[in-house]
């Protein structure tokens, strides 16, 4: 499939999400460097200076641009509206087309912004991107089964509990178990046609 020209952002009713671009970059050093030390396993401290510079953020971004002209990955930022600071991300991850026309949703908001409902509203959006922008029939999250506040993002969105997937992703040196969420676009309104192109 040749990459989506269209647009790709999203407004809600606290919140921007879209792709991020090179005027970002002080809003994206920033909230890298200001974060709380980890809360849980799943969460990251703040970025050491080096790993903040401008070229850093150049090569991201073209790193980002780049899966999203393979129509591969698509990364946005979450950016509120009344301020414009970057409290997260939420991505559109592993694109299969073919018969498959799926993606896994992923995010993260920095721990300083948790407890807002940043990550439901986002990944709400997310699902519209996907279902009507990028015309995928089928959204998967994959959780750790103790990553409660997850699960409840998931079961927020609608997404459908489907089961444990056991030693589905290899992370912190083991395979891990997740619990397998999903939804189609038909479950969220969608109509969907089936295009192979």
């Amino acid at each position: 499939m040749k990459s989506i020209q269209l647009p790709l952002f999203k407004k809600t009713a606290r919140l921007l999400i879209r792709p991020l671009e090179l005027h970002d970059y002080e809003n994206w050093a920033q909230a890298y460097s200001n974060l709380l030390p980890p809360q849980n396993e799943w969460d990251e401290t703040s970025w050491v200076d080096s790993e903040l510079t401008l070229k850093k953020f150049k090569d991201l971004l073209k790193t980002q641009n780049q899966l999203r002209a393979k129509d591969s990955y698509y990364h946005f930022g979450i950016f509120r509206k009344d301020d414009g600071m970057l409290v997260g991300e939420v991505n559109l991850m592993d694109i299969s087309r073919g018969i498959f026309q799926n993606a896994y949703l992923g995010y993260r908001v920095f721990n300083i912004y948790w407890n807002n409902g940043y990550a439901t509203e986002a990944c709400e959006a997310a699902l519209k991107i996907a279902f009507k922008d990028l015309k995928l029939h089928r959204v998967e999250a994959g959780v750790s089964p103790a990553n409660k506040a997850s699960i409840k993002v998931a079961k927020n969105l609608g997404l459908r509990k489907e089961g444990l997937s056991q030693r589905r992703v290899y992370s912190n040196k083991k395979w891990v178990d997740l619990i397998l969420f999903a939804g189609t676009a038909e479950d969220f309104g969608f109509k969907y046609r089936f295009s192979q192109k």
